[in-house]
């Protein structure tokens, strides 16, 4: 591809990395409630899955999945499910001062813990195969090679939503000092559990093409 393109992309990516949803969501929270070194494991898991349906993508997997019968609502029921259970468990959490140097959130939560949750935030988004179908073969140049290109466009998508990723973190490990008390706290876990919900409830919307 032209370095034309690659820019296009580069900002179109940045833009829409940087708009807040279920994965900036929950790297922010576990970013307030267990701190910056531990929220990692989450940002590796949610970046893993997006890796993993960019590159199916690439292969042509994910317009097949489309093309199966029921495929797309089965995940999309399932995204749903999960994001709606996240936002329930938010709203319940117990309200208690924080301190991220806890050992009894290490013990809770391992870091493959926290992997698995941030993987399984990316994998069961069906917003994301939709993306993945639709946007990425349109920076591709059809006369040239496309496993190089493919790459590169799944490549600088990591790294832009990476960067995102930190921004979030970091915003989350500031966001934490003004939380030590309770009731600030379970307001905090409130609205972030009515936002899981909506973001839920969006996706009961979302329909391929």
């Amino acid at each position: 591809m032209t370095l034309q393109t690659w820019w296009l992309f580069v900002g179109a990516v940045f833009l829409l990395s940087g708009t807040p949803g279920p994965n900036m969501l929950h790297i922010l929270s576990r970013s307030v409630n267990l701190g910056l070194r531990r929220s990692v494991a989450a940002m590796a898991g949610c970046l893993s899955g997006i890796v993993l349906v960019l590159a199916a993508s690439a292969a042509g997997l994910a317009t097949l999945f489309l093309a199966l019968p029921g495929a797309f609502e089965v995940l999309r029921y399932a995204g749903v499910a999960y994001l709606i259970f996240l936002g329930v468990k938010a709203w319940r959490s117990e309200a208690r001062p924080l301190d991220v140097g806890s050992p009894a959130l290490a013990a809770a939560l391992s870091p493959a813990a926290l992997f698995r949750g941030g993987f399984a935030i990316s994998i069961s988004n069906p917003k994301l195969i939709l993306f993945a179908a639709a946007f990425l073969p349109q920076f591709i140049d059809p006369a040239l090679p496309r496993a190089p290109q493919f790459a590169m466009l799944v490549l600088t998508f990591a790294v832009v939503e990476s960067f995102w990723y930190g921004v979030y973190a970091l915003g989350g490990r500031s966001l934490a000092r003004h939380l030590s008390r309770p009731a600030v706290k379970r307001l905090f876990d409130r609205v972030t559990g009515l936002i899981f919900i909506g973001f839920g409830l969006a996706l009961l919307r979302v329909k391929p093409g």
